[in-house]
């Protein structure tokens, strides 16, 4: 069979302002005439994400509730660092998790159906392979794509975040050796250097880097590209 392993956070999808633009909607609604921008909050979301350690796995993470809590952290430490007093700081970092994954605030790329319905007709499966929060099932279903991907592997629920190895790993061993295989993504780190160092062949889309040996700007531009090479990703 034929797979596309598919990023989703910036690939397929995407949420305006991201993790700063939430804290930002935070304050709004907690503290109207705050004085703080997003130029202020950027710089303290610069780490403590697990994707920003990626080499170390959270097994132990076993709920979703334990994944938001360890982010409670940064994003209390965010507050505080822009001078929210440290008891409000908390409360606001909690309401981050209620406002973040909310399915309003998500959308689609124009490309990213009619993408999917052309690959699948031409006999390709997908799964999605992503760093992601817990709710990311939710918010494909929300989205009306979730009914194209026959797994989700999210770092969330794995522990392991791309480009770790076992990340690619958990796609190969569910669905099996001997398929060809594709990694389509926007970072060249995490998805194409990652599925890269697994043996899996990747694709860089909407953006464009001397080291992608594929990439392309519009997802449509995909077919041409793996079926013109069926046997670049075949993994054993």
């Amino acid at each position: 069979m034929k797979y596309l392993i598919w990023d989703f956070d910036g690939t397929l999808g995407y949420r305006a302002g991201m993790w700063t633009g939430t804290l930002l909607e935070v304050l709004h609604r907690d503290m109207p005439g705050h004085g703080y921008t997003a130029e202020e909050i950027h710089p303290h979301l610069q780490d403590g994400f697990p994707w920003h350690a990626p080499d170390l796995s959270h097994p132990e993470i076993e709920s979703a509730g334990e994944w938001w809590d360890a982010m409670d952290q940064v994003f209390e430490r965010a507050f505080g660092a822009m001078g929210v007093e440290p008891d409000r700081a908390g409360l606001l970092a909690q309401r981050v998790r209620d406002l973040y994954p909310l399915p309003e605030y998500w959308q689609l790329f124009d490309d990213t159906i009619p993408a999917l319905r052309a690959l699948s007709s031409r006999g390709w499966e997908h799964v999605i392979l992503s760093n992601h929060v817990p709710e990311l099932g939710s918010i494909l279903h929300a989205l009306g794509i979730d009914e194209f991907f026959t797994h989700v592997f999210n770092s969330a629920d794995t522990g392991y975040e791309k480009p770790h190895p076992q990340a690619f790993a958990n796609v190969v061993d569910t669905i099996g050796p001997d398929h060809t295989l594709w990694m389509i993504g926007d970072n060249i780190d995490t998805d194409i250097r990652g599925a890269s160092r697994s043996g899996i062949p990747g694709i860089l889309v909407r953006t464009r880097h001397p080291d992608a040996p594929h990439s392309c700007a519009d997802l449509m531009e995909l077919p041409a590209i793996v079926d013109a090479i069926p046997s670049c990703g075949t993994s054993s």
